[in-house]
């Protein structure tokens, strides 16, 4: 059991090592759920261990997990490639050649809400190219509700609204 948890963890390290941007919960869980390599609470365990253990590290905003690679798991596994197989690796290669735009699109715009101090709801946006912020807003709105659907709407909206702004302002 603890060797077939061991290839759960190198695995997702091996994933967030060939990827230049964070991978969300739900794009880790695709790619090994539907591969069938291990169910979604055993990967939701190695996931929570390997936080703890400092290989990955969480962010969380109110609609999803963001993973990043830390130096450590970096070196884990830099360490421990041996013992993923050709096919296994093949396979996750195989998946971000397929898929590596939309999932780096998915992470690249970021929205999240906060209570602030007026008793309101701060909302921020964001569009992020290569670790970097390409674009940030940040709205005032009254309510949590307004907050939510703002960072609902963002994910869908966000190239109109920054086409929109640069052709405005420029």
């Amino acid at each position: 059991m603890s060797e077939t948890f061991t290839l759960y963890k190198l695995i997702i390290l091996y994933m967030l090592e060939k990827v230049d941007f964070p991978l969300t919960n739900g794009q880790i869980s695709e790619f090994i759920l539907d591969k069938g390599y291990t169910t979604y609470f055993k990967l939701q365990q190695a996931l929570s261990e390997m936080v703890e253990a400092r290989f990955i590290h969480e962010e969380t905003t109110h609609n999803r997990t963001l993973y990043h690679l830390t130096e450590e798991g970096s070196e884990t596994i830099q360490f421990f490639i041996n013992k993923l197989s050709p096919a296994i690796r093949d396979d996750i290669d195989a998946f971000f050649k397929e898929h590596k735009y939309e999932l780096k699109n998915d992470v690249s715009v970021k929205a999240d809400y906060f209570p602030n101090a007026n008793q309101e709801f701060s909302v921020r946006c964001q569009i992020i190219e290569n670790n970097a912020s390409l674009m940030e807003l940040v709205l005032t709105v009254p309510s949590e509700h307004e907050a939510e659907a703002i960072t609902n709407n963002w994910r869908q909206k966000n190239e109109e609204i920054y086409a929109f702004l640069m052709k405005n302002l420029l």
